[in-house]
């Protein structure tokens, strides 16, 4: 039996409480080269210090995230609401387009999340995508009204046209009604 992700975001979101404590700006590569070092633990108390992790950018680097309206964090998100999306981000390769994946990540499953464009070059990106430019991607993340009222981490992907990654960001929401 395969579940819709619809289902399997329903069946976790059973099961979870209290995810998605407020994240500061850390990318991945950071985040694992501390966690090497034995500075950072697995605990609720270190999570609680980090407001968004910059999820290992490697072909790209992230200048400015924004998620409007999100005053506070975890952001509030409410069914039957768009959210706008606006990165700023530097790539450090060539590439003749790029593709957004978004996941609600939850007990560490990505969970597809569907967007209404996941084509980045029709996201304000102009494209081909140049080496050393700057580029201003902008979306609209849909939370629909039969979503659950649950805790969760966005995390938004764009890849390039060899799918490596060019951005990679996480940040703590809650859906709520």
């Amino acid at each position: 039996m395969v579940l819709s992700p619809l289902a399997l975001l329903l069946a976790l979101g059973a099961a979870a409480t209290a995810l998605a404590e407020p994240l500061r700006f850390v990318d991945c590569g950071e985040w694992l080269r501390l966690a090497a070092a034995g500075r950072v633990q697995q605990r609720a108390e270190t999570a609680r210090e980090f407001r968004l992790f910059l999820a290992g950018s490697v072909d790209g680097s992230i200048q400015e995230v924004n998620v409007s309206p999100c005053p506070t964090q975890p952001c509030l998100l409410h069914k039957g609401t768009s959210y706008s999306i606006n990165v700023t981000f530097a790539s450090k390769i060539e590439s003749q387009g790029s593709k957004a994946r978004v996941y609600g990540e939850m007990l560490h499953v990505d969970i597809p999340f569907p967007i209404p464009e996941p084509d980045g070059c029709k996201s304000g990106i102009q494209c081909p995508i140049q080496k050393g430019h700057s580029y201003s991607y902008l979306n609209k993340l849909p939370v629909k009204s039969e979503y659950p009222s649950i805790k969760l981490i966005v995390k938004w992907e764009l890849v390039d046209d060899q799918d490596q990654m060019l951005f990679c960001w996480k940040i703590p929401v809650q859906i709520t009604s």
